[in-house]
């Protein structure tokens, strides 16, 4: 991965925070965009393909957290979500809305570009199986054009919810272990934080129509981990 091929585009309408995060990104190579509200961030996403969005949480004309679902209707950009607080509260409806990751103001410029390389390492890795798709009972998995599909229907995922269940297709037939899925979907500094990875489970079950308490697809063993079913 080459920095000085990658694209950002910097959403925060504080001038001073958007000249800062400029000078840091470019220092490290990054080409960058900058949008001063939500609406121009949305505008101008459609006239360009960044790499990557780092999107602040409180703005006044939308939030953060609107413009990340508006974002995830139309495409799976890598998204950081700023915020000022980092709550739990916040970081659910941030994970909730589509959002890759977070960081807290301030931060440094080590932090800020480890969170870029990490999430961008994470969107861009290719999943490896041991055949081009997983498939049951009209779930694909396309690990070659890493899509998913529900009775020939895409379903719209984001990078972070196709690397967990690209994971969980390429282990079909295990369980694994919710510290085994964050270190292999978010790194190693993830593990215990199983709350992110319930709500991102969640919302993978609504995307894919499955019922938690009756799956189709994706399985929970009580205190053990998850499971998709190994195909007959």
């Amino acid at each position: 991965m080459k920095p000085d091929k990658l694209t950002v585009l910097v959403v925060d309408d504080d001038i001073r925070v958007l000249r800062m995060v400029r000078r840091m990104l470019e220092m490290g190579g990054y080409r960058v965009l900058t949008a001063g509200s939500g609406q121009a961030a949305l505008e101008l996403l459609e006239d360009s393909s960044p790499d990557l969005v780092l999107l602040d949480l409180m703005m006044p004309d939308i939030d953060g957290y609107r413009v990340c679902r508006h974002i995830r209707e139309f495409s799976l950009v890598p998204i950081i979500m700023v915020t000022a607080r980092a709550t739990d509260e916040e970081k659910v409806d941030g994970f909730n809305a589509g959002a890759d990751d977070y960081v807290t103001k301030p931060f440094s410029t080590g932090e800020l570009t480890a969170r870029i390389r990490a999430v961008l390492r994470r969107s861009q890795m290719p999943a490896e199986g041991a055949s081009p798709a997983y498939t049951l009972d009209g779930l694909t998995v396309d690990f070659v054009r890493r899509a998913v599909s529900v009775a020939g229907r895409p379903v719209a995922l984001t990078a972070t919810e196709y690397r967990i269940i690209a994971y969980l297709a390429q282990n079909a037939g295990r369980v694994v272990t919710p510290d085994a899925v964050l270190r292999q979907v978010w790194g190693e500094s993830y593990e215990g934080e199983i709350h992110l990875l319930q709500v991102n489970i969640a919302r993978l079950r609504k995307k894919l129509g499955d019922n938690a308490r009756h799956p189709r697809y994706l399985f929970t063993r009580q205190g053990i981990g998850y499971t998709l079913p190994r195909p007959a």
